[in-house]
C-alpha cells in the first residue's frame, strides 16, 4: 500500500486551556523574582511580578477609556518594552491587538486602522526615517472615523495625543476580575496584516488558544525553560516577535531580550554577551550578517544553546556556521505562516544533522500536514505538491473577509497554504518552491500583485511587472518592469519616487526597468519566470 504524505503530531502534552492573561498570571506566581524582560535600548528589567503589575495598571487605562471585550487596539512601534505590555494588557481584558508593520506608510496604515476599525492607537513618536505624528495628521481623523483616541510613546507630549502616563492606572482588581471571567481561550485576540495578491492586505484574525499554545509547543521543542534567555531581534509586530518570542518566553519562564528597536547584528551580539543568552531568533538574513561582523570572535556567545531560523529558506552552508560559530548546536528551523499562529513545522534539538539543515522538520503537537495534488487528493510520499496544514493552531479567518477565509481554509479545517512541498517517510517536510509568486526578501513576505496596483496610479504608468530575482543579502529582491503610456516621458528615478515615502520601504523596487514589453505567453500572460531569467542573467554580467 502507497504511503501518503499526511502526518499527525503528538497530542500526549494536552493543549493550555487559558487566555493568555491567565498564563501571565500563572507565571507571576510561579517565577515571580525572576527576569521577564530586558529592553536594553530603554533600559528597562522588569521580573515576572513587575510585568504583572504594568500590565494591570495599563489593563486599567485602557476599560478607563472605554475599551471593551472585542474592541481593537492597535500598535504602531518598533521593540520596545511597552508593546510587549500592551500586547499583554489587551489580552486580560479581552480586546484585539491589531500589529501594525513599523514600515507602513500613510496609505497602509490608513488601510490597516480602517478595515478592523481601531478604535485606539499606541503609537511611538518616530522611527527611523518615519515621523508617525506627522503621517498621522497627515491622514487626518476625518479619515478614520473609528478611532477614539490615540496614545503616544516616548514621554513628549504631541497635541490631539494621550501620553503612555497618562495610560498607566491605579489598578482596579474587582473590574479586572469581572473581565477576565468573561473571557475564554476561544475568544479573538490578535490581528495581524498579511498581504494580499489581491493588492490588500488580509487581517489574519487569532485567538488566545492559537497563539498562546504556539508559543507553548515552540518552546517545549527548543526546551526552554527558567534558567534561559531569548534574544529576540525579530519584530515584534509578528508572529515571529510576539508569538515564538514573547509568549513561548511566557510559558517556559524564559527571559525576553530585546537589543534594540530594530535589528542590529551588532546589538544582538552586544545583548547575547551581556544577558547571557542561550537561545537566538532570526531569519536567515540575520544571521548572515550576524556570522560577517569582522569582530565576530571577540564577542562571548558560549552561553548561546539553540533559537530558531525561519522566515525564508536558509542556506545550509549557514546553518552549518550558525552551529559551530554561534555555539547553537541545538538551533531549530521552522515553517509556517501568519494564519496558523504561525508554526507548523519544526525540526527538534537533537534531529540528525542532515534533516536540521535540509528540511523545515516535521508537523508540530496537536497539528496535521499533507502535501495535495491539484485535485486536491493527498500524494504519496516524496512527491512534490501543496502544503496544507490543520489544528488549533489555524486563524478563526480573516477579519471581515468570509470570501477570502473560504479560499484559504477548505471545509475540512485545511489552511492552504500555497507553498510547493515534499514529505518522507519520516514525515519531514522540505519547502521546494511557491505556487504563487510571492517574493521573499529578508524574511518579509512580499506580494508582487500589491506593488503592481500601486504603480499603477502613477499617470505615466501604463503596465507593470513585480517579481523577485535572486540577491545575495536578503534572499530575493523586488524587481518591477514597467510600460510607459504612449507619449508620456518615464524614467527609473520616476518611478522610485513615486513609491519613496508612499509604501513601506522593503516593497520598494531594488531594480526598476522601463520595456516595451513584457516577456508573454501564446495567450497574453505575463511569463514573470522568463522575466526573473532575463534579469538574473542581466544583474549577474553587471
Amino acid at each position: 500500500m502507497t504511503q501518503l504524505s499526511l502526518s499527525k503530531g503528538a497530542t500526549d502534552v494536552p493543549l493550555l486551556n487559558v487566555t493568555i492573561g491567565q498564563a501571565l498570571r500563572d507565571a507571576a506566581a510561579k517565577w515571580g523574582g525572576a527576569l521577564a524582560l530586558s529592553s536594553r535600548h530603554q533600559q528597562v528589567r522588569w521580573t515576572w511580578g513587575q510585568l504583572d503589575s504594568e500590565v494591570d495598571r495599563v489593563a486599567t487605562g485602557l476599560l478607563r477609556l472605554g475599551v471593551a471585550k472585542g474592541d481593537r487596539v492597535g500598535i504602531w512601534a518598533p521593540n520596545c518594552a511597552e508593546w510587549t505590555v500592551i500586547q499583554f494588557a489587551t489580552a486580560r481584558i479581552g480586546a484585539i491587538l491589531v500589529t501594525i508593520n513599523p514600515a507602513y506608510r500613510t496609505s497602509e496604515v490608513e488601510y490597516a486602522l480602517n478595515k478592523v476599525g481601531c478604535t485606539v492607537l499606541v503609537t511611538a513618536a518616530r522611527f527611523k526615517t518615519s515621523d508617525y505624528i506627522a503621517m498621522l495628521r497627515e491622514i487626518g481623523r476625518d479619515k478614520l472615523p473609528m478611532l477614539r483616541s490615540m496614545i503616544a510613546l516616548g514621554g513628549e507630549a504631541h497635541e490631539g495625543f494621550l501620553q503612555w502616563e497618562d495610560l498607566r492606572a491605579e489598578p482596579e482588581p474587582a473590574a479586572l476580575a469581572a473581565v477576565d471571567a468573561a473571557l475564554s481561550p476561544d475568544d479573538a485576540i490578535n490581528i495581524q496584516f498579511t498581504s494580499g495578491t489581491t493588492g490588500f492586505p488580509k487581517g489574519a484574525t487569532l485567538t488566545h488558544r492559537n497563539i498562546l499554545n504556539n508559543g507553548y509547543f515552540t518552546a517545549q521543542t527548543i526546551r526552554l525553560n527558567q534558567a534561559d534567555r531569548i534574544c529576540i531581534p525579530v519584530p515584534l509586530y509578528h508572529c515571529f516577535g510576539m508569538v515564538l518570542g514573547n509568549l513561548a518566553a511566557l510559558t517556559s519562564g524564559a527571559a525576553m531580550v530585546y537589543p534594540g528597536e530594530a535589528y542590529d547584528p551588532k546589538l544582538a551580539l552586544e545583548a547575547v554577551q551581556a544577558e547571557g543568552c542561550t537561545a537566538l531568533y532570526g531569519v536567515p538574513t540575520m544571521f548572515i550578517t550576524i556570522l560577517a561582523q569582522p569582530d565576530l570572535d571577540a564577542y562571548d556567545v558560549s552561553t548561546l544553546r539553540t533559537g530558531i531560523m525561519a522566515g525564508s529558506p536558509c542556506p545550509v552552508t549557514t546553518m552549518r556556521q550558525v552551529m559551530e560559530r554561534l555555539n547553537m548546536t541545538e538551533v531549530t528551523i521552522g515553517y509556517g505562516m501568519t494564519e496558523t499562529s504561525p508554526l507548523t513545522t519544526q525540526t527538534a534539538t537533537d534531529d540528525p544533522i542532515e534533516e536540521r539543515v535540509g528540511t523545515v522538520g516535521r508537523v508540530h503537537p496537536h497539528a496535521e500536514a499533507k502535501i495535495v495534488g491539484l485535485d486536491g487528493e493527498t500524494l504519496p510520499i516524496g512527491a512534490q505538491g501543496e502544503y496544507c496544514s490543520r489544528g488549533y493552531a489555524v486563524m478563526l479567518g480573516y477579519w471581515d473577509d468570509p470570501a477570502k477565509t473560504a479560499e484559504a481554509i477548505d471545509g475540512e479545517g485545511w489552511m492552504h497554504s500555497g507553498d510547493l512541498a515534499t514529505m518522507d517517510a519520516n514525515g519531514y517536510v522540505r519547502i521546494t518552491g511557491r505556487i504563487k509568486d510571492m517574493i521573499i526578501r529578508g524574511g518579509e513576505n512580499i506580494y508582487p500583485r500589491e506593488i503592481e496596483e500601486f504603480l499603477l496610479t502613477h499617470p505615466h504608468v501604463q503596465d507593470a511587472q513585480v517579481f523577485g530575482v535572486a540577491d545575495e543579502k536578503f534572499g530575493e529582491e523586488v524587481c518591477a518592469w514597467v510600460i510607459a503610456k504612449a507619449g508620456a516621458e518615464l524614467a527609473v528615478e520616476d518611478v522610485l519616487a513615486h513609491c519613496r515615502g508612499r509604501i513601506a520601504h522593503y516593497k520598494v523596487p531594488r531594480h526598476v526597468r522601463i520595456v516595451q514589453q513584457f516577456a508573454m505567453t501564446v495567450t497574453g500572460k505575463a511569463q514573470k519566470f522568463e522575466m526573473r531569467k532575463m534579469m538574473e542573467a542581466e544583474l549577474s554580467v553587471q
